[in-house]
């Protein structure tokens, strides 16, 4: 079930989705209990008590280590969601942010978030296309990308734009869903569930290495940190939404043990 099995994703309705789930109040609260990231977690020790506010901040600490920036750098940061992300690299790096998401409300509240946190004048926000960025060649230091990839029409397109925004030398760092073994046909209806209403496809590992190379990127990390993620965020997320009236189209319960659906961190760099 790879991104050529899946519907692809249309930008504006990505954006139109994000946009509703910010209107929805207990959603919003739940966001700014987890340091307003809206990602997946990340726990060194997937038996640990440590709880999921905690682990999605790892999950960015990790990515923020791979960029290597510092105060003299300039970071654009792909699918920035609500800004939490942006605001942690800023305060661990001193580095400038500029997010871009395609969903306007987004945009609108991680600057209002931005300014509240005191880091306005170097994290930055506005709604773009990350398969047609506007900003100039080689004009960022490093390009971030957490869980947002998995969302875009093609991949490739949006490799191609991170690699032509790039300095030399640059670094890419992103996490992506993919098929980390063939599926079992009783679990297709709550992974196929999943994508369809998170509007994401799934990326063929086997492709990411040959992928990154046609567009010009050079490999530094590949790393399945599925263990240390998935299982734990479906049953913190199963619990959220437990307490949310609103139906949802596929059964989180069902995706408890799925080997298949895995999670990946890359991190390249333009030669």
């Amino acid at each position: 079930m790879s991104d050529t099995t899946l519907s692809v994703p249309v930008p504006e309705e990505v954006g139109k989705l994000y946009d509703q789930i910010l209107k929805d109040e207990h959603t919003y609260e739940q966001f700014e209990k987890f340091n307003h990231q809206l990602h997946i977690g990340y726990w060194d020790d997937p038996t640990s008590d440590v709880p999921m506010r905690e682990a999605v901040v790892r999950l960015t600490e990790l990515m923020v280590e791979r960029l290597r920036v510092d105060v003299e750098d300039r970071v654009l940061d792909l699918g920035c969601g609500i800004g939490g992300p942006a605001t942690q690299i800023v305060r661990t790096t001193g580095a400038r942010v500029v997010g871009v998401s395609i969903s306007e409300e987004q945009v609108k509240l991680a600057t209002r978030l931005a300014t509240e946190a005191g880091v306005g004048d170097r994290a930055t926000f506005q709604r773009a296309d990350a398969m047609r960025l506007p900003f100039e060649d080689e004009s960022f230091d490093a390009v971030m990308a957490l869980e947002s990839i998995l969302h875009m029409p093609s991949r490739e397109q949006v490799l191609s734009e991170a690699r032509r925004v790039l300095r030399p030398g640059g670094r890419l760092v992103l996490t992506d869903f993919f098929e980390r073994a063939p599926h079992t046909p009783g679990m297709h209806p709550a992974i196929e569930g999943f994508c369809r209403t998170a509007m994401t496809t799934m990326a063929d590992v086997d492709d990411y290495v040959p992928m990154l190379h046609r567009v010009g990127l050079r490999v530094r990390e590949l790393l399945d940190i599925t263990e240390q993620t998935m299982e734990r965020t479906w049953r913190e997320t199963l619990e959220i939404v437990s307490q949310n009236d609103r139906p949802v189209d596929f059964d989180l319960a069902e995706l408890f043990g799925v080997d298949e659906f895995g999670c990946l961190l890359v991190a390249a760099d333009r030669p």
